[in-house]
């Protein structure tokens, strides 16, 4: 059996990475002659791409804007796969505050970490939406993703960064007629896929058959949950005991359609990478808005051509 370390995003294991805990399962891996181990990153040594650049892992699931930026810098990775094929983020607040529109968090203190990205979305939705980026009061909660009863508590008027998928479905003091989320894909933000699965350049050009195997199991494995996503809620209660099953099981609905284009898992778009990247660039988080053309290959998928 050849011994694979795949590292996901978070903290913790979370539904958008159910294809490949049903894939192990199942056994799908081990029939590819592949004993995997899935593991998340310390936060004291990097990013899952910092684990992977480094040799820690053999892939990583991350989120393309990242992958663009070391690519931005010559480092030799590369995507292999399409995890999303939407926008994940989301805007969280109370219907107290009255923010219903991009425009609306002028004047409101927006909880947040301010990386330059994240910001440089939040100020591009408020101008596109005719308001004044500067009058947003930013918060700098980190890491951490307010939540509504720290909204409630007056620490902020609205949180960012949390998913519609993920953060926003779990249970609260704060009664739920007074939530209110707002994706960012619905106030205007560029499309984009929020994670890809990628690996080094040298780890690919000598793991190749390795490669495709895991990416044929891995397929499989996305698939059948996005067709019937309660299939992995065993899995997750076993993974992670401490989040209540029905949050899992409403989260799988909730991400597994994210997973597909035209009925498919695992092809990256140009349609998502280029004009991703020419937004990247024009606010100064990528050098070069072709950085984008090397730094993704679908011909590992199951199908392509090699």
């Amino acid at each position: 059996m050849q011994q694979l370390r795949i590292m996901l995003e978070y903290f913790h294991p979370w539904p958008n990475s159910a294809g490949f805990y049903l894939a192990r399962e199942r056994g799908w891996y081990a029939d590819a002659g592949l004993e995997v181990e899935l593991c998340v990153p310390d936060p004291e040594r990097g990013d899952s791409l910092e684990h992977m650049l480094t040799g820690a892992v053999d892939l990583a699931v991350f989120p393309s804007n990242r992958l663009l930026v070391r690519r931005d810098l010559g480092q030799p990775l590369k995507g292999v796969a399409a995890i999303n094929h939407d926008g994940l983020e989301a805007f969280q607040t109370l219907r107290e505050f009255d923010i219903q529109r991009p425009r609306d968090l002028m004047g409101k203190r927006l909880a947040m970490n301010p990386t330059p990205r994240g910001l440089a979305m939040v100020r591009d939705l408020v101008r596109k939406d005719g308001g004044d980026p500067d009058a947003v009061i930013i918060v700098d909660a980190g890491a951490r993703e307010l939540r509504p009863e720290e909204l409630e508590a007056g620490h902020a008027d609205v949180s960012f960064g949390g998913y519609w998928a993920w953060e926003a479905l779990m249970d609260s003091p704060v009664d739920t007629a007074r939530r209110v989320v707002h994706r960012v894909s619905q106030w205007g933000a560029p499309a984009y896929h929020s994670y890809l699965l990628g690996a080094r350049e040298n780890w690919i050009a000598t793991h190749t058959d390795a490669l495709r195997a895991f990416l044929a199991a891995t397929v499989r494995g996305f698939e059948c949950v996005a067709a019937h996503p309660q299939q992995a809620r065993a899995a997750y209660e076993r993974v992670i005991p401490y989040f209540p099953g029905a949050l899992i099981e409403r989260s799988l609905q909730h991400i597994a359609p994210t997973w597909l284009h035209q009925g498919r898992f695992g092809q990256q778009r140009q349609a998502l990478l280029e004009p991703y990247a020419h937004w990247l660039h024009a606010h100064g988080i990528l050098r070069s808005a072709d950085a984008w053309r090397a730094a993704t290959t679908n011909q590992y998928l199951p199908g392509e051509a090699p």
